[in-house]
Formats: C-alpha cells, sequence, structure tokens
C-alpha cells in the first residue's frame, strides 16, 4: 500500500509497505527494521514477538549506553534519559497484531516512555503522523 505521495528525504518517512517489505523513502526493505525520524534505518534481527526482551526495548530507546549511577535510588534521583530519548516506541508486529507480555515494557513505562504494539501497517500509518508532528519516536517494524 503506497502511503505517501511526497516525502522529505531528511526525514525517514515511510512510503510504501506490502506482506513482505517496508519501504522508507522509497527504498524497499525485506527484513525487520528499527529507526527514528532522523538517521540510517538499521536491520533488526528479530522476526517475531517472542524474541524482543527488555535489552531489545532499550536499545530501541537508546537507553543502552546510558550510564548510571547504581546508588542514585538512594538520594530519590531518577533515571537520566538522553536528549533524544523517544516518547514512544512503535512495535509493528506484522500481518497480526502480537501483544507484548506487560513484564518487558515496565521500565520505558517507568520512565514515561509509551510502548505501542500493533500490526505493520497501522505501525506504519502510527509513525508517519507522529513524525509529521515532529514527535520523537521510534518504530521497530517486524518482517
Amino acid at each position: 500500500m503506497l502511503l505517501q505521495k511526497e516525502n522529505n528525504p531528511h526525514l525517514n518517512t515511510i512510503t510504501a509497505y506490502g506482506d513482505d517489505y517496508v519501504e522508507i523513502n522509497r527504498e524497499k526493505h525485506h527484513q525487520s527494521i528499527w529507526f527514528m525520524p532522523e538517521g540510517t534505518v538499521q536491520p533488526l534481527a528479530i522476526t517475531s514477538v517472542s524474541q524482543i526482551t527488555p535489552d531489545t526495548l532499550r536499545m530501541l530507546a537508546g537507553l543502552d549506553n546510558v550510564k548510571q549511577d547504581p546508588m542514585a535510588f538512594l538520594d530519590g534521583a531518577a533515571q537520566v534519559l538522553p536528549d533524544n530519548a523517544p516518547e514512544v516506541v512503535l512495535i509493528g508486529t506484522g500481518q497480526r497484531q502480537q501483544m507484548l507480555h506487560p513484564s518487558l515494557s515496565v521500565e520505558l513505562l517507568r520512565l514515561r516512555i509509551g510502548v505501542e504494539v500493533m500490526d505493520t501497517s497501522a505501525a506504519a500509518r502510527t509513525y508517519n503522523i507522529l513524525m509529521s508532528e515532529g514527535r520523537r519516536v521510534v518504530a521497530a517494524l517486524l518482517i
């Protein structure tokens, strides 16, 4: 399905999708990918929701390289988020929506980063809307 007639080459826009591909800025990807409005479209070595772990979500949200003081909880200090931390992580699960176990997204939700899971076509449309509004969004689309 064609989504966008025109796109901004400086932003990653989903221009089309099908059962076995997602097209970003008119470039087809036939494997699972993740990306933000700006930056490189990255391959994602996951083909099923059952392969998603808390570490996967941390990586998607950009939290895997954030160094934390292990004793900060004593002062009531909250975890410091990177400046480019997303507001929401969208996960497209293929042709059918498949839910994540709630325990997987607890850390991100505590940090006020939303985790939304939907079929890939809905995730593609939602990503384009959020991206066009200037929202900080990450999309992980499973193929």
